[in-house]
C-alpha cells in the first residue's frame, strides 16, 4: 500500500471516529418523530403485528380502528435452511422472516403502498455439542429476525 493511500485512509477513519465520538447524526436517523399521526392495523394477531403495534405508539402513532390509514400486515412466515454440508459439529443455518404488507386509504380502499414484502434473514451456527443452547439461538434469531422487519415496516411508512 502506497503511503499517500495508507494517510488518505487514516485521515479519513480519525475523522469518522472525531464525528462519531462528538455526537454528530445524520437528520433522520433514528428520528423520534411519529412515523404518520393515526394509523388502523389490519391482519392476524401475531407476534409481528403485536410488535409493530407497540413500535408505532411509541413513535407517536395513535393505533385505532377509525384511522384514515389501514396498515394490512399479512402473516409472517419464517424460513430456516442449512449452510453448511455436514450434519455433524458446527452447522451454519440461516433464518428467514417473510411478510407482506400494504397500506391503504380507508375511505376510498386506494393503495398507497400495494402489497410489499418484508424480508429480513440472519445467521447463526449451532452444534451438536451444545443441545440446550440450540433452541436459545433459533429464539433469539427469530427475535432479532421480528425486530428487524418492524424497523424496516417503520422505515418503508416514514416514507409515505
Amino acid at each position: 500500500m502506497q503511503r499517500r493511500t495508507f494517510l488518505t485512509l487514516g485521515l479519513a477513519g480519525t475523522a469518522g471516529l472525531a464525528l462519531a465520538g462528538c455526537g454528530f447524526r445524520l437528520r433522520g436517523f433514528d428520528d423520534p418523530s411519529p412515523v404518520l399521526d393515526e394509523l388502523a392495523l389490519a391482519g392476524p394477531d401475531g407476534e409481528l403485528s403485536r410488535l409493530a403495534r407497540e413500535r408505532l405508539e411509541a413513535a407517536g402513532t395513535r393505533v385505532r380502528d377509525g384511522a384514515a390509514l389501514r396498515l394490512n400486515l399479512g402473516e409472517a412466515e419464517i424460513r430456516r435452511r442449512g449452510l453448511s454440508v455436514l450434519d455433524s459439529g458446527p452447522r451454519d443455518e440461516e433464518m428467514t422472516l417473510v411478510a407482506p404488507f400494504s397500506v391503504q386509504r380507508v375511505s376510498d380502499g386506494a393503495y398507497l403502498l400495494d402489497q410489499q414484502r418484508l424480508e429480513v434473514s440472519t445467521r447463526y451456527t449451532v452444534s451438536d455439542a451444545d443441545l440446550l443452547n440450540q433452541e436459545e439461538l433459533r429464539e433469539e434469531a427469530r427475535r432479532e429476525l421480528l425486530d428487524a422487519a418492524v424497523r424496516q415496516l417503520l422505515d418503508r411508512l416514514r416514507a409515505l
